[in-house]
Parts: C-alpha cells; structure tokens; sequence
C-alpha cells in the first residue's frame, strides 16, 4: 500500500476553499490597479489607492504586482490585499527602506515627511534577494460577520500563497501599525518574525507619532506556514 500525500500549498487551499466557501467569499486576483481603483472607490469610499500600489507614483506592471479581492455571496467587496516585488538589486531591505520609506506611507493622513524616519532591524539587515510587499489588507462587512471569525487567518495566508505562486520570492515584508499589530493581526494573518519600531510617521501639527511594526517571512516561513493545519488556526483566530 503506498500513501499518497499533497504539497503543502495543495492541503492549503483545499482547506481554505471550505472555509471561504462556508462564509460566502469568492477571491479574484487581477493586475490592473486602475481597475482596482475603481474596486476601493466603490467597495471603500473613505480610503485612497496607498502610495506604494498607485500606478501613478510607482512601476506597476502585471509581471510585478498584483491584487486580490474578495466578494461575499451578494457580490459585494469585503476584502483587499495587494502584493508588489521591490527593486532592491544587491541591496539589504534596510538599506532599501533607509532610502525608500517614504514611499510607503500610511494612506489618507497628512504627514509631516521630514520628522518621520526609519529605523532598520535586525530582520531588514539580513534580508536581501527577491522581496515582495504586502498591503492593502482590509476585511469588512458588518461586525462579526467576517472580522474576529478568523477569516484573516485564511485571507493572509491566501496573499502568501498568490506570492508564491507568482514569484517564489525570498521573503514578503509588510507594515502594519503598532495599535493593530498588538490587536493580533499579525499572528492571525500568519506572520512568523516582526522588527518594531520599524516606521515612526507623524501627522502635521501632532506631536503623537505613528509607530509601525516591520511584518516579515522567509521562503522557508511560508512552506512550513502553509504545511499547518488551517482548520486548526483558523479555530483559534476565531
């Protein structure tokens, strides 16, 4: 008798398929980021494209960057998330974000540039190689329905697994603010190392800063994240 066994991104998304399907959620992955302009204007009046997906500021092709939105069983969007590799050529992400932070700002809030800063650690000194950023990440619709019912134990490991699928890349970075870090998005979503501190933005004419933690896997992180029991997670994240 032999046993036959699945590829760890297979079991994923044959649980994660059940679980979308039980709430209602059909995922659609598109690359056209004036199209999923006009998705947020509809789906998220009061949030503006961020800066690091705007076709406008940045080099945003299909083979570089991509989208992912999700629909409930009325066809309205009740999630988002982008991914985009980084330029980084022999660079570190320190070094990139050191030169580069300020085109990943928090969007619709009036900063005050020159007082913000970044502060590498340890994570970004040793990352280098192929990079992809993660952002955008927003569930809605109404309370309970699908935030705080682990469906962003699903939904994250989703995005992880679009990328890896598109690019294989050595790590994915994202920034995530400290309030909602420390509400446990990051380990609900499924992300294994954070530096704190990462990014400190102050608005204009407020003297409270912004503090953002830096979110960030390994290829390795993201095989053995995807190779867990998503039932089980998903579980617990509820």
């Amino acid at each position: 008798m032999s046993l036959v066994t699945m590829p760890p991104g297979d079991r994923f998304i044959a649980s994660s398929a059940d679980i979308l399907n039980e709430y209602g959620i059909g995922l659609e992955v598109g690359y056209d980021f004036e199209m999923y302009r006009k998705h947020l204007a509809k789906a998220r009046p009061d949030h503006t494209l961020g800066a690091p997906f705007d076709p406008l500021l940045q080099d945003i092709r299909p083979g570089n960057a991509f989208w992912i939105i999700g629909r409930n069983r009325e066809g309205d969007i009740i999630h988002t998330q982008a991914l985009r590799m980084l330029s980084l050529a022999e660079m570190t992400v320190a070094d990139y974000l050191a030169a580069n932070f300020r085109a990943f700002p928090p969007s619709d809030v009036d900063l005050d540039l020159p007082r913000s800063r970044y502060r590498a650690g340890p994570g970004a000194r040793r990352m280098t190689g192929q990079v992809a950023y993660h952002g955008e990440f927003w569930i809605g619709g109404a309370d309970k329905q699908f935030r705080g019912q682990g469906v962003s134990c699903v939904l994250g490991r989703y995005g992880f697994w679009e990328a890896i699928q598109h690019w294989d890349p050595d790590h994915i970075i994202a920034f995530i603010l400290k309030p909602v870090a420390f509400k446990g998005l990051v380990e609900r979503a499924g992300w294994m190392h954070t530096d704190p501190c990462a990014l400190r933005w102050f608005e204009r004419d407020n003297e409270i800063p912004m503090e953002t933690f830096m979110a960030y896997m390994h290829r390795e992180d993201l095989s053995f994240l995807l190779e867990l029991p998503l039932r089980e997670l998903f579980a617990m994240a509820a």
